[in-house]
């Protein structure tokens, strides 16, 4: 089982969540990163995480605008999921940051701060999960 699977919304969002990765290789953490649109590509998505669920044990999942990519993840698995709101459009991840943190009951998603913070902060988050001690 992998600590981390980093799901993003699109091959523009690398150099947003560069710094995280950058951060998940320094503290030796395994993990994939995976580029999925929750509105371009739902049904492969969701597929994919149906398939996925147990390989990880902590989801991040980074979205800019609409921000449905944390949402449609926290409903497909039973795995914790952390959402980072990315730096994005006329309002610079604000409505990001609202979409991720006003999901429904029951789709819960640990949301962070908008853009490089978040994406580091959402890896530091992910490393307290994946080394809690268990018991």
């Amino acid at each position: 089982m992998k600590d981390i699977l980093f799901i993003i919304g699109s091959e523009s969002d690398r150099p947003s969540v560069a710094p995280g990765v950058e951060l998940i290789e320094k503290k030796g953490l395994s993990y994939d990163l995976v580029v999925y649109s929750a509105h371009r590509q739902l049904p492969e998505l969701v597929e994919f995480l149906k398939s996925a669920d147990g390989d990880y044990r902590v989801v991040i999942a980074a979205a800019g605008l609409a921000a449905a990519l944390p949402g449609v993840v926290a409903s497909q698995v039973k795995r914790p999921v952390i959402g980072v709101p990315l730096v994005a459009g006329q309002l610079g991840g604000v409505d990001a940051l609202l979409a991720i943190l006003q999901l429904p009951n029951g789709v819960p998603v640990a949301t962070m701060g908008i853009g490089k913070q978040g994406v580091q902060n959402a890896i530091h988050l992910a490393e307290r999960i994946v080394r809690a001690p268990s018991g």
